[in-house]
């Protein structure tokens, strides 16, 4: 490792609750080749300017920094981490990232329209598992959704990682009234024939054009309830900090997982922090608060003083995301913005 963190400063990123974070998700960018309705209004965001973008020495100082102070695992998110130009070698830099408890886990969430070019070399590079959007297998409602016919293209995306030797790869599914959720069976039959594991999501108020509602959101249950008409399911115990409730189907050895963060939330056993592709960092998904990393790194900040805002930022984080609490207010940012 080359940065130079003190040892006082070295411990593990705890808040005042008691959790310890060890999962980075670090956004390579705003940008997306889709434009997904629970995600951003048909015309797009404006895009973060290209000098706010973390360049890649200042991405891999972070995730230095990070791995002194615990982190284990960086998921590289977007907007779509795969439009960045230099993806193979950020992930090359990454994995090459040594912390306190060995060489960092590098993995990514992507909508996989690139990687039937990618795929092997991502491999190659050291990524070790993948996370493909795909909220539906039907063309007209995947075009009608993304604003983009590009199923086609999605599946054979899905292919290549599987030609590429992923393992595991996970399917994530935003459920939607009136839109996908007619389908859920058919997702799970999808995932399961090919050894793919599917993950039902909550719609979460995240979008761009503030229009979550959470009267039409298909709540966890009823995502259950849907899947349960055809499949048998067995809850898996030993969740821990994982988002996802896991399910066995049909006595194994598949599984389902359901993050239902509206529902049922899972803030007591977060372990998650956020570095935005502009290089904020965030504490939860839905802060309305960031602290500025870039801004200290770019300002001659050290080592240790990016290792002690990382602190700061992590004390600083909340019971739990309040979405249900009357003075909840939607983040400023949308998802494509803040990265998964």
């Amino acid at each position: 490792m080359s940065v130079q963190v003190s040892e006082g400063l070295r411990g593990p990123l705890v808040d005042r609750h008691g959790r310890v974070h060890r999962d980075l998700r670090i956004s390579l960018t705003d940008v997306c080749n889709l434009r997904c309705t629970y995600c951003m209004p048909a015309e797009g965001v404006p895009w973060l300017a290209r000098e706010n973008i973390l360049t890649t020495d200042e991405l891999v100082r972070a995730a230095e920094i990070a791995a002194a102070l615990g982190i284990v695992e960086v998921r590289l998110t977007g907007g779509e981490p795969l439009l960045r130009p230099d993806v193979v070698d950020v992930v090359a830099r990454m994995a090459a990232i040594e912390g306190e408890q060995g060489p960092l886990e590098v993995s990514m969430t992507t909508n996989a329209l690139r990687l039937p070019t990618l795929a092997g070399r991502l491999k190659d590079a050291g990524l070790t598992r993948l996370n493909i959007s795909l909220d539906t297998l039907q063309r007209e409602v995947f075009h009608s959704l993304t604003r983009r016919d590009r199923l086609d293209d999605t599946l054979e995306g899905i292919d290549a990682a599987i030609a590429a030797g992923f393992a595991p790869i996970k399917l994530n599914a935003v459920a939607m009234r009136g839109v996908n959720d007619g389908e859920l069976t058919d997702l799970l039959r999808y995932a399961v024939e090919r050894g793919l594991e599917l993950r039902f999501i909550e719609q979460m108020p995240l979008d761009a054009g503030h229009v979550w509602s959470r009267p039409e959101m298909v709540t966890g249950e009823e995502i259950l309830d849907a899947l349960a008409q055809e499949f048998m399911l067995t809850e898996l115990p030993g969740r821990g900090a994982a988002p996802a409730e896991r399910f066995q189907v049909d006595g194994g050895p598949s599984t389902v997982g359901v993050i239902a963060s509206v529902t049922r939330p899972f803030c007591g056993a977060c372990d998650r922090v956020r570095l935005t592709a502009d290089g904020q960092l965030r504490n939860c998904l839905f802060a309305r608060t960031e602290s500025d990393l870039a801004g200290l790194m770019r300002g001659g900040g050290t080592d240790d003083d990016l290792a002690q805002l990382m602190h700061t930022c992590i004390v600083g984080k909340l019971p739990g995301h309040g979405i249900d609490e009357p003075g909840f207010l939607q983040p400023d940012r949308p998802m494509s913005a803040i990265g998964g």
